[in-house]
């Protein structure tokens, strides 16, 4: 909506995470809301204190928050329930305001697994899952129920074993990576995000015959995406990730079907 518009009836929604000044959630939800015509804002939290943080979001009563680095997991503690898909997960990236009471739902893993399923048949596929945090969290369920062949790695080994317990598959180090030949590699570290563009989690001489997904959104495409676009791979941006989980969150919040491709067509637009 157009800030000239805003009163004091106005439905607050918000992103909160640290760091924060790289996310580009305000822009494609105030847009969506203003395509809709919805009497909403989005803003942008940096927050350190996260406790504080959600007993600020029941006095002031925001809508909606979208939960991000480093507080996805954290956050669960804080609620006052959680759906079924989030709790088998362990991370929460989408709270609801349902009349006073904080509902915590994990829109990234729907939105991950519906950019793979556009491209590729999941069940029996070799899959590499680098990184073991929120978002490596919520793909790795998703994976799982759809009958992949999963191996989570990770620079500190230990959260690797412990998200492969839960999930119950296979896990090792980073080094682990080039004995491997899957079918599908997927980065769910923050390597490569703006400003660090030439950060990569993977040579370039591995990436050969293989779907390769990264879910950093800024930039467009980062290094190991162009990359493995040289060496003739299918390769997913994390920008659809983003809209996806995005536009399921516009979708709770607000109970409209949400403007994908405008959410799309503005970040492309800010990035490009």
């Amino acid at each position: 909506m157009n800030n000239s518009t805003i009163t004091a009836t106005t439905k607050l929604c918000a992103i909160i995470g640290n760091p924060i000044e790289h996310s580009l959630s305000p822009l494609i939800h105030n847009a969506a809301f203003e395509q809709m015509k919805l009497n909403y804002v989005f803003l942008a939290f940096k927050v350190e204190q996260l406790k504080e943080a959600v007993v600020g979001m029941r006095a002031l009563n925001l809508k909606g928050v979208s939960v991000t680095i480093p507080h996805k997991i954290d956050v669960m503690d804080y609620l006052d329930d959680i759906e079924e898909v989030a709790r088998k997960i362990g991370a929460v990236n989408t709270i609801l305001n349902q009349e006073g009471r904080l509902l915590g739902y994990n829109t990234d893993c729907s939105g991950a697994i519906l950019a793979l399923e556009e491209k590729i048949e999941l069940k029996d596929k070799k899959t590499i899952l680098l990184g073991a945090g929120g978002a490596a969290r919520a793909i790795a369920f998703g994976l799982k129920e759809k009958g992949a062949d999963l191996t989570i790695l990770n620079r500190t080994v230990k959260k690797a074993e412990m998200l492969a317990s839960e999930i119950n598959c296979q896990y090792g180090g980073l080094e682990l990576l080039e004995s491997l030949q899957p079918d599908i590699l997927i980065n769910t570290t923050s390597l490569g995000m703006y400003p660090k563009m030439d950060d990569t989690p993977v040579k370039k001489e591995f990436l050969k015959d293989m779907l390769v997904f990264d879910i950093v959104y800024n930039p467009l495409k980062t290094r190991l995406i162009k990359e493995a676009e040289q060496n003739g791979c299918m390769t997913i941006i994390g920008l659809e990730m983003f809209v996806n989980q995005a536009a399921l969150q516009f979708e709770l919040w607000t109970g409209k079907k949400a403007p994908k491709d405008l959410m799309r067509k503005v970040v492309v637009e800010k990035l490009s």
